[in-house]
């Protein structure tokens, strides 16, 4: 049976996950590809540490280009993570005219264009399933399943930590810092949790995807981001109260010749599809012309279930390589300058969740909705707490579809009238 050659480089918890998918499902493996994988190299500086498997020490070394360069090696797996070395060794690989398969969403967010480009030059493929919700095949969904189809839209919960934290504070009564507290115990969260809870990790995934669907490359800077740090338990007890749930979203839409692309927190009615995801689990909704509304859903991270869709591109590609005569996988994304320009977030357009503390007094309701009127924002309800007069309470008002600008400007005057007690909550309604 014939062998390929694998060097791995990065020997962390996704690439401990790699070598025990290796060991432990190699018969499988074999039988279902006819090709066997072989572990020839693992690449990291730190050659010590237990991962809970066993790897022969004469593989191992802490210069990955020799595993890079090892004839021996046919494919090689980036497992390092960030954009400085990694892109290096990526762009290596490609010169040397080895597939590369990696999970690296950072990088794929900020450098995939020249990536892609150069290995559709060197007629290289690469294999980046896992730098999108982690086990869900997603990646395969869109350069495959749906290659046929025009993508009008894709909405999606893409981390996990964010998912466990709000279900947590949710269904457990916990204030976000207690959630989040929760969450590293876990080891759901990181010691820094910034790049999930702030939306970044979201983001680049988004990017990725946009880049997939739409052709075109998404620059990181045109993309509204808001994360859910501070997110306040009363804004998710009202949005339950009213038929919605909080969820950080990904929001990535055609409009006309432009594209929409976001994340942030927003309010889901609760018979919404990606209402019900919970705790660590991600997915994801995609709107096509012919196959309509499509929905992916797993485990978005972890050793393994990454680690599985890592095995998925190595897979692909050995079958390639032994078999069909040529060293490809499904097509590289063609990314063109004429692509859909992005939209500018002021003039995008939603309802709106705006929770005021208001003091309770008459004719401050009338003053609240005449500056919103006058910035073309109309009040769909109104909720408030009974109070004593002269006292702040809480007012939570749903509006109709409006401009996110014509919002800002119009909750950036009530927030400077006497009568507020604290600055307004905003978040977008997706329905």
């Amino acid at each position: 049976m014939k062998e390929i050659g694998i060097g791995l480089l990065g020997f962390g918890t996704v690439g401990a996950g790699v070598v025990e998918g290796i060991q432990k499902n190699s018969h499988l493996i074999a039988r279902r590809l006819g090709v066997r994988l072989a572990l020839r190299r693992v690449a990291d500086l730190d050659l010590e540490s237990d991962r809970g498997v066993r790897v022969d020490p004469a593989i191992m070394t802490r210069n990955a280009r020799e595993a890079i360069h090892d004839p021996s090696v046919d494919v090689v797996v980036e497992l390092i993570g960030g954009t400085g070395v990694a892109r290096d060794f990526i762009r290596e690989s490609i010169e040397a005219g080895k597939p590369v398969v990696t999970a690296n969403k950072a990088l794929l967010a900020e450098h995939g264009r020249e990536l892609f480009e150069l290995a559709a030059r060197k007629g290289v493929p690469m294999g980046f399933e896992a730098s999108v919700g982690g086990g869900i095949p997603i990646i395969r969904a869109l350069r495959e399943g749906l290659v046929a189809d025009r993508i009008n839209a894709i909405f999606g919960i893409l981390n996990g930590t964010c998912n466990y934290i709000l279900t947590r504070m949710e269904q457990e009564n916990l204030a976000f810092d207690d959630a989040l507290v929760a969450a590293q115990k876990e080891g759901y969260a990181e010691a820094n949790p910034g790049l999930d809870i702030d939306g970044h990790d979201t983001a680049h995934k988004a990017a990725v995807l946009a880049t997939l669907a739409f052709g075109s490359a998404v620059p990181l800077h045109n993309i509204v981001v808001r994360g859910i740090r501070g997110l306040a338990k009363a804004d998710m007890d009202y949005a339950l109260g009213l038929g919605y749930r909080v969820k950080l979203l990904a929001v990535i839409r055609r409009r006309g010749a432009a594209l929409d692309i976001r994340v942030h927190p927003a309010l889901l009615p609760l018979d919404h599809v990606l209402s019900s995801v919970s705790g660590v689990y991600n997915a994801i909704l995609i709107e096509s012309d012919m196959a309509g509304r499509t929905l992916y859903y797993g485990r978005g991270a972890g050793r393994l279930p990454t680690a599985s869709a890592v095995l998925s591109d190595i897979s692909s590609i050995a079958r390639a390589i032994c078999f069909d005569g040529r060293r490809a996988l499904p097509s590289l994304p063609r990314l063109s300058d004429r692509g859909l320009r992005i939209a500018g977030a002021a003039q995008s357009e939603s309802r709106f969740y705006l929770r005021m503390t208001l003091s309770d007094r008459p004719g401050v309701l009338g003053r609240l909705a005449t500056i919103l009127g006058r910035h073309n924002v109309s009040i769909a309800s109104v909720l408030q707490q009974e109070g004593r007069s002269g006292r702040c309470v809480p007012v939570v008002i749903l509006t109709h579809r409006a401009k996110e600008r014509d919002v800002g400007r119009a909750v950036a005057l009530i927030d400077r009238l006497r009568l507020v007690g604290s600055r307004t909550v905003s978040l977008r309604i997706e329905d």
